[in-house]
């Protein structure tokens, strides 16, 4: 689905991405950690194109997207989240996802009929899959933080994407909101048949969800591993779980 070959990223002699290399399965959950500034943002936004690559390869279903634009990546199946929400804040719940599935359907540009007609299920239906049915006329910058995410989920699943990545989709959450929220990204990535990649501080999260883990450290992965085997890294727990836990 997703294969990362020998990848570099430098800011002004900064090098945030050094040489990462990595492959992703279909269907498979797998998450990225490290501590801060190991570059793990920076590695999403060179997959989903909002950064240019220095050196290396980017391939996504076969397919060279080492120097696409981040909405032909979109359109061949691959969805993004944020670090921060990224919504309309002045726009209703139901109007933020509507307004996805116009673009994602090619109707976006269409100014012979009301935009208010088009596609009202599929929008509900999505609204429902992410927990916000009730939430449809709720103007979305009043929303709490974490139904914010949940919205900016729903604009994700708008683009109908076979790959899903997440940036730190419990960032700022209460821990109710927290297990609310890793219980639905579950749940819709096993309905939805996706593929997963995130990246998440939270052990907790990572350990109870992700298959596969992937561990960068200045830049660099330094292990690849099933959960239970990155909890036994001993390079892994010295400079990012901590010594004994």
């Amino acid at each position: 689905m997703l294969a990362v070959e020998k990848v570099k990223k430098s800011f002004d002699g900064f090098v945030a991405v050094n040489g990462v290399s990595f492959s992703i399965k279909r269907g498979e959950i797998c998450a990225i950690i490290g501590p801060n500034g190991a570059g793990k943002t920076t590695l999403f936004n060179l997959i989903t194109g909002h950064l240019p690559v220095d050196e290396g390869k980017l391939f996504f279903k076969g397919m060279d997207i080492t120097h696409m634009p981040p909405h032909r990546i979109c359109r061949l199946g691959m969805g993004r989240s944020f670090q921060r929400t990224n919504i309309f804040p002045r726009l209703t719940v139901f109007q933020n996802i509507q307004a996805a599935v116009l673009v994602h359907r090619g109707k976006s540009l269409n100014f012979l009929k009301p935009v208010e007609s088009f596609f009202r299920e599929e929008t509900q239906a999505i609204l429902k899959r992410v927990g916000l049915k009730d939430y449809g006329e709720t103007v979305s910058g009043s929303l709490s933080y974490g139904f914010q995410k949940q919205l900016e989920l729903g604009i994700a699943l708008a683009s109908e994407p076979e790959l899903l990545l997440l940036d730190e989709p419990t960032a700022g959450m209460s821990a109710q909101e927290t297990h609310q929220t890793i219980e639905l990204i579950g749940r819709i990535t096993k309905e939805k048949g996706l593929t997963l990649l995130f990246t998440e501080h939270d052990m907790e999260v990572v350990f109870s969800i992700a298959e596969r883990i992937m561990v960068l450290h200045q830049g660099r992965l330094i292990a690849e591993d099933t959960p239970e085997e990155v909890r036994k890294n001993s390079e892994v727990q010295k400079i990012y779980l901590g010594e004994g836990r």
